[in-house]
C-alpha cells in the first residue's frame, strides 16, 4: 500500500530532525533543507546556513525527541522536545514546516521551557508520559 502525501511529509521531517539534530549528518541535512530556506525562529540565524551553525555550535549531547506530529497537505507540525543542550532546562517545541517537493522550505516554531511536576499547575507532563527531572546545581 503507497504512504499518502501526509505521511511521506511526516516521516520526511521526522528523518531530517534525526540527521541534523541527533545524527549532526550536515551533509546527508543538505537534502532535507532547501537552499533558499526561510527562517522565522528568534532562536535561530537566517536561511539553512543559520540552522547548521546554530547545532554546529551546540554540545554533542543534543538530543532531539519526537512526540505528537500532523500533517495537512503540505505543513506539518512536530511537537517536540530539546534537551542536553547546555541550557539547565529542556526546551518543548512545536515546529511548523511547509515542504515543497519534498524538501523544508520554511520554519517556524513555538518554544517554551519543559516545567517539573513542582512547575506543572495541571499536573500533566509537558511532554510524554513522565515529568522531567533537572539537578539542583
Amino acid at each position: 500500500m503507497s504512504q499518502t502525501l501526509q505521511q511521506r511529509n511526516k516521516a520526511l521531517v521526522l528523518e531530517a530532525f534525526d540527521t541534523l539534530f541527533n545524527k549532526r549528518d550536515y551533509k546527508a541535512a543538505e537534502w532535507y533543507w532547501s537552499p533558499n530556506y526561510i527562517q522565522h525562529s528568534a532562536h535561530i540565524g537566517p536561511d539553512r546556513e543559520g540552522l547548521f551553525d546554530l547545532i554546529r555550535g551546540i554540545q554533542p549531547t543534543l538530543r532531539y525527541e519526537a512526540g505528537l506530529i500532523v500533517a495537512d497537505g503540505d505543513f506539518v507540525i512536530v511537537h517536540g522536545r530539546f534537551s542536553g543542550f547546555g541550557s539547565l532546562v529542556n526546551w518543548i517545541a512545536a515546529d511548523i514546516l511547509p515542504i515543497v517537493d519534498s524538501i523544508l522550505v520554511e520554519h517556524w516554531d513555538v518554544i517554551q521551557d519543559e516545567a517539573t511536576e513542582e512547575q506543572s499547575k495541571s499536573k500533566v507532563p509537558m511532554f510524554g508520559k513522565t515529568f522531567a527531572s533537572y539537578s539542583k546545581g
